[in-house]
């Protein structure tokens, strides 16, 4: 296999990953890395020393790379599927860009510090820190309800690279931070993104890892 993506199912940043290589039918083998074992950690740290997931083994032209959207450039670029997750269109390309940056370090940044919170042991958590992320969290639903418009997708009519960052980062993010009703266009996209099938495989592949999130939100969700 050409391609092989080291990876964790329940990882955000990894399901970014997954989602586009599921909407375009690109063949790669999945390595699922599991930091708690020995043998795996030194595996994937051998391959890529920062320790951070994914990252992309491409055989054939002989490169390792690491960070979800690279991953997916990469792929878009040399082995493209069925949708073009990058736009051809200078002015699409560079708004999808800006939008997997505002999804990647204003959702995923504070929600990941706010679950690392709680696996912190007593007498080093940051109360106030999480205060903090909540509310990037809240001024960042603000600031996406006003970007996305009325959809159905992050660009409009053209599913793109972007949404791939924002249906991981949403669907953990409103777990925790509900965007709820004060934020109805962003509330409806978030559903869009649950309802489309590579998505829907995301979710369904990373259940069994329910256990692992510290906290209680991601059970009562479907």
């Amino acid at each position: 296999m050409t391609l092989r993506l080291h990876q964790h199912p329940f990882a955000s940043y990894c399901q970014k990953a997954l989602m586009a290589f599921y909407e375009n039918g690109v063949a790669f083998e999945a390595v699922m890395v599991d930091l708690g074992d020995e043998a795996s950690r030194a595996a994937f740290y051998a391959l890529w020393q920062m320790g951070k997931m994914p990252v992309l083994e491409d055989t054939a032209r002989g490169v390792v790379l690491p960070e979800a959207s690279i991953v997916i450039e990469h792929v878009d670029t040399f082995y493209p599927g069925k949708v073009r997750l990058f736009p051809e269109d200078p002015a699409l390309r560079l708004r999808a860009r800006l939008l997997d940056r505002l999804f990647d370090n204003y959702v995923q940044d504070p929600l990941q510090r706010i679950v690392g919170d709680r696996l912190r042991p007593e007498g080093a958590k940051d109360p106030a820190g999480v205060v903090q992320w909540r509310g990037i969290l809240r001024t960042a639903y603000g600031v996406l309800d006003g970007q996305i418009g009325e959809g159905p997708w992050a660009l409009g009519e053209v599913f793109s690279f972007a949404d791939c960052a924002a249906a991981p980062a949403l669907f953990y993010a409103d777990a925790l931070e509900p965007i709820g009703l004060t934020h109805p266009r962003l509330a409806a996209y978030h559903q869009r993104l649950r309802a489309r099938p590579s998505f829907a495989r995301v979710v369904e592949e990373a259940r069994p890892f329910r256990a692992l999130f510290p906290g209680p939100e991601l059970t009562q969700i479907e």
